[in-house]
């Protein structure tokens, strides 16, 4: 009986298996599935979230070259225009000889500048670009030679002026020494040739109605005075010169009539000084000549001394008085 008892009322779980229930089970499937699904859906987010980083860094990538390729473009014109612009200011220094060749291009400058003005730029402008940059190139290329061989032109005829005005001074002060010797050396030999005066006469003349002249001392009866004297140089050159007469009257002045000749001339001592005739002289080297020349004046002859000086040369060669005496009443 204890042992019928102990069976019947043991709460111990019976060995042999038992069956689980079905609903649990498929609760279990449900919760696997979605696992599944949520795994796949954030692995499909992570490779989709990877396409589009990849497809953005491509994007970012092509940007940047499209970027890179303006950028490029962009320096190649600026280091053009900044050759340009140093050959424009040394161009100004040349008078304006370039200017046809800066007009066409500063043309194709702004038609390239107006193109790099763009955000995007197409395949076909940045072929377009690049051919009128390297055409912008050669033409800055040809004006940086014109520039250089301008410079160089003008530097040659800077050094030439420059030697020609060096070489233009040495002649004119070689000139200066030439022409100060030669006037050393004419006034030398003027000096030298200078005629030497003798046998210096003064004749008061009287001119009688009937054409006959008599020699007088009387000043109310002369009518002219007749200079005469002789003139020689051993080593006067022959030729053609002028012998210039001065007189003085009692009064102490200079006998000078405009109207029949008199003037000024320049003495070697006393400067200018007044002339009452001059008398022109046809000289034959080594000979004396004889000169006569009567000073006839349009006024009254005073009484008292007359002085005749007379000069060749600015030189005063000889000199001589005549007394005019005071007549009778009459």
């Amino acid at each position: 009986m204890r042992n019928i008892h102990t069976m019947s009322t043991s709460n111990y779980p019976s060995a042999s298996p038992q069956n689980p229930s079905p609903k649990k089970d498929s609760k279990n499937i449900i919760i696997g599935i979605l696992a599944v699904l949520i795994l796949g859906t954030w692995g499909y987010f992570l490779w989709d979230k990877n396409k589009a980083d990849q497809q953005i860094n491509t994007l970012q990538s092509q940007y940047a070259v499209v970027d890179s390729t303006k950028t490029e473009l962009q320096r190649s014109y600026d280091q053009i225009v900044y050759r340009m612009d140093s050959l424009t200011g040394q161009n100004n220094d040349l008078e304006g000889k370039l200017s046809a060749r800066e007009s066409e291009i500063t043309k194709l400058k702004n038609q390239i500048a107006a193109k790099l003005k763009k955000e995007r730029l197409t395949e076909s402008e940045k072929v377009e670009l690049r051919a009128q940059i390297a055409e912008l190139n050669e033409k800055v290329n040809n004006l940086e030679a014109e520039v250089a061989r301008l410079l160089m032109e003008n530097e040659t005829l800077t050094t030439e002026k420059t030697q020609l005005t060096a070489d233009k001074e040495q002649l004119t002060t070689d000139l200066a020494s030439t022409t100060t010797a030669k006037l050393v050396l004419e006034d030398k030999v003027n000096l030298a040739s200078t005629l030497n005066a003798s046998n210096i006469k003064i004749t008061p003349i009287q001119e009688k109605n009937s054409g006959k002249e008599k020699v007088t001392s009387k000043a109310k009866k002369v009518d002219k005075l007749v200079v005469s004297f002789d003139v020689d140089n051993r080593i006067a050159q022959s030729g053609s010169t002028d012998v210039f007469v001065s007189i003085t009257d009692p009064e102490g002045k200079p006998v000078t009539v405009e109207a029949l000749g008199s003037g000024l001339f320049t003495s070697r001592e006393e400067g200018e000084k007044f002339y009452t005739f001059r008398v022109p002289i046809e000289y034959e080297a080594g000979s004396k000549k004889h000169i006569e020349y009567p000073w006839k004046q349009n006024s009254d002859f005073k009484t008292g001394r007359y002085k005749i000086e007379i000069y060749h040369n600015g030189l005063k060669i000889g000199e001589a008085v005549s007394e005019l005496k005071k007549g009778g009443l009459f």
